[in-house]
């Protein structure tokens, strides 16, 4: 293994209950309840797809576009109620700078959530590159992403590990043919993960720097 890419969401932060408050208040507004049911289904994937189904599912009159920009005010708004990193990120970026292993960010979420995430924590420039929403075509479960990050790290798919919290970000490494480890945390202790070949409870799993070492 000679790279590392890190989904962001769940994974380097703990941003999935933001989310759950803001679309908790997008549906409220229209008189419908955000359900664990609802979460487990859009979890991990772009924005389009989750306001599409969205739409779909309550036959809801705005275009994705908008819910999507409604649904982001709602989350920068509670984003600055505060939030924290997940466990061992600091140490794993710590560990990687050491070996000299280079890493990227590849997120669901789009650029303008990104940006008030990461600044928050001053961390974008611990990353060769971040990939958002905005930088594919296909978002996860498709490989896309992850098949560009291996190329912008200048790796094989094979020779990437890829860090995830969702089942679809877990699918879109596996088929890229990368090398998917997932942390198990309370948003996704239920998920099903068949295709990860590893699962970890925190960042700072011995088990995933030996995988870089070997």
């Amino acid at each position: 293994m000679k790279a590392v890419a890190f989904d962001m969401d769940g994974l380097m932060f703990d941003t999935e209950a933001v989310y759950w408050k803001a679309a908790a208040a997008l549906l409220e507004r229209r008189g419908y309840e955000y359900t664990e049911e609802l979460c487990n289904a859009i979890m991990g994937r772009p924005p389009r797809d989750c306001f599409e189904f969205f739409k779909k599912t309550f036959s809801l009159q705005e275009s994705w576009q908008e819910l999507q920009n409604e649904s982001e005010e709602l989350f920068l708004g509670f984003l600055k109620e505060g939030f924290s990193v997940m466990p061992g990120l600091f140490e794993l970026l710590d560990f990687l700078e050491l070996h000299e292993i280079p890493k990227c960010i590849c997120t669901s979420s789009s650029l303008r959530v990104v940006t008030a995430v990461l600044s928050s924590f001053n961390l974008a420039g611990r990353f060769e590159f971040i990939l958002t929403a905005e930088d594919i075509v296909r978002g996860k479960p498709d490989p896309e992403i992850y098949l560009r990050a291996a190329t912008g790290l200048g790796v094989k798919p094979s020779e990437l590990i890829v860090l995830e919290d969702s089942v679809a970000g877990c699918l879109a490494a596996d088929s890229a043919g990368a090398f998917p480890i997932v942390v198990i945390a309370e948003h996704n202790k239920n998920g099903n993960f068949q295709k990860a070949k590893l699962l970890v409870n925190s960042l700072n799993n011995h088990k995933i720097k030996s995988v870089l070492l070997n």
